[in-house]
């Protein structure tokens, strides 16, 4: 049997496999989306919105600020659609507790839109649906708010 010698110009035929075999792999890893966040340093289901988001593969940046209403005039979002916390993702403005599952939809379809939001804080949505609200849940709709300042219903939950 015939051994070649490695040098800095050649892969040994193992090294070659393992490349070959993991290349693959290394192509299908995307970094996690980041999610920026706006919130009130003493808002706790913020905080579970934020873990929420964490849990559901997404980076989060947490700016803690007095007051989101700045924020959310700066993103575009009507004040009719406001609610504890203003978000951007990938150019997209995010208010209240918007599920990663529409999040995610919204980054794959792209829409032409100013972004997402659940007005106020309906209990059952993310961050709005741990132990401290006694399981209550309550019917509410993710809205894309468009450029002009409307919005239609993008996904209802039930």
């Amino acid at each position: 049997m015939t051994r070649y010698k490695c040098t800095d110009n050649t892969l040994s035929r193992r090294a070659l496999l393992i490349t070959t075999a993991l290349f693959p792999l290394a192509s299908l890893a995307q970094p996690a989306v980041t999610v920026e966040v706006w919130k009130t340093p003493t808002c706790g289901c913020c905080k579970d919105w934020v873990k929420y988001l964490q849990e559901s593969g997404f980076q989060v940046k947490v700016h803690d600020v007095q007051d989101t209403s700045a924020i959310r005039r700066r993103n575009k979002i009507p004040d009719d659609y406001g609610s504890c916390h203003s978000a951007l993702v990938e150019g997209y403005a995010l208010e209240g507790h918007v599920p990663a599952r529409e999040i995610k939809r919204l980054l794959r379809e792209r829409p032409a839109a100013v972004g997402l939001a659940v007005p106020s804080m309906p209990l059952g949505s993310p961050g709005m649906d741990g132990p401290a609200y006694g399981g209550r849940r309550f019917a509410y709709d993710v809205l894309l708010i468009s450029h002009s300042g409307g919005a239609d219903v993008y996904q209802k939950y039930h």
